[in-house]
């Protein structure tokens, strides 16, 4: 792995984006929301709210 913190995993959309991020270090993922009013970014949790960890995450 190279030395990039943050990598974009999944991209959806064009006029409004959706990107998932994963945090390299940690394996938790991030959806960032994209639009021409503004955009957003928040962990990305499950059921439980416990952050969700990239299942092909590898230290």
């Amino acid at each position: 792995m190279d030395n990039k913190r943050f990598e974009t995993i999944y991209t959806q959309g064009k006029l409004e984006l959706f990107k998932i991020i994963r945090d390299n270090q940690t394996g938790v993922l991030y959806m960032l929301n994209l639009t021409g009013a503004g955009s957003g970014l928040t962990v990305m949790v499950d059921q439980e709210g416990k952050p969700l960890v990239d299942d092909n995450f590898k230290k």
